[in-house]
């Protein structure tokens, strides 16, 4: 088993932020190789502004996932947009009491995440640190340092297709961004106080940026936020769609799946600079609605 030391600091807003430092390593921590993403799609130059790169409807050039000098404002701008992703979550409906987070690395100090608060409302977020939230994305963030970002919530569709412990289907284009890159967790150990059932669910995520959670929910990982926020909600949304299809097929009208080469063809496309760009218009429908009010 891995030690850990665990450091909690306050911000001069009263975000608490955790650094995590690992003491020694042992067999049994996950040390997940992350699978070398297809980078050879046209969905890969879509920051560029100079006209050679490929964009959407080509002459509407598409603003990339901005870069900084200064990881400070860095650190900034992925708080902003932690922020943004709880709103969305919130306007979406996916609230269960106290459960759900979201987690950030910081980019100041790498082995340290953002984390939101126990029992305080998406929609009025500001990051803190609870122990069950805590349990789940330290381990994930030690397993898997190119993930920026989790997201855990108890959304509605996902916990009901949660309880079949299975894979979703490629029943349409948008189930294909999960083509062969979710895992399945096939255990519940109950609410992850313990450190070793967020260890277990790192295991089973593997090099993967999605899971399912039996009778849990849904976890997804991004190099932003802005990803890992999309993908809930995609997610989310593809549960609810393999659901009604489910109770179709069970009248007896057969399913006819995504052929295998389409579904990775159009897996291909949903690099993490695409998954940035889908976010974009709920983060600034967000910026509209509150009048900028969750940047400070």
């Amino acid at each position: 088993m891995t030690n850990t030391t665990t450091t909690i600091t306050t911000s001069s807003q009263g975000v608490l932020r955790v650094s995590v430092d690992p003491r020694g390593d042992s067999d049994d921590s996950p040390k997940a190789v992350p699978r070398r993403r297809v980078d050879d799609t046209f969905m890969d130059d879509l920051s560029t502004l100079d006209g050679e790169g490929a964009t959407i409807g080509r002459g509407a050039p598409i603003q990339g996932i901005p870069t900084f000098t200064d990881p400070h404002e860095e650190r900034k701008w992925v708080l902003q947009h932690m922020a943004g992703a709880f709103r969305v979550i919130a306007r979406k409906g996916y609230l269960e009491g106290t459960a759900g987070h979201i987690s950030v690395r910081d980019p100041v100090d790498p082995d340290t995440f953002w984390i939101n608060p126990l029992a305080r409302h998406f929609a009025m977020m500001r990051a803190c640190i609870n122990n069950a939230g805590f349990n789940i994305h330290s381990a994930l963030h030690h397993a898997r340092p190119d993930v920026n970002a989790a997201c855990h919530f108890h959304s509605i569709h996902g916990k009901a297709w949660s309880c079949f412990s299975r894979p979703l289907e490629m029943l349409n284009q948008d189930a294909c961004t999960f083509y062969k890159d979710h895992a399945v967790y096939n255990t519940f150990g109950g609410i992850a106080f313990e450190g070793l059932e967020g260890t277990r669910i790192a295991s089973a995520l593997g090099d993967r940026r999605c899971a399912i959670l039996r009778n849990h929910g849904l976890l997804t990982t991004g190099g932003t936020v802005d990803e890992a926020a999309f993908l809930f909600t995609l997610m989310e949304n593809t549960c609810r769609a393999q659901l009604l299809a489910e109770a179709a097929a069970a009248s007896g009208i057969e399913k006819q799946l995504c052929p295998h080469e389409e579904a990775e063809y159009t897996y291909r496309l949903t690099t993490p600079e695409s998954m940035w760009l889908e976010f974009q218009p709920d983060y600034e429908y967000e910026l509209q609605e509150s009048a900028g009010g969750f940047l400070e």
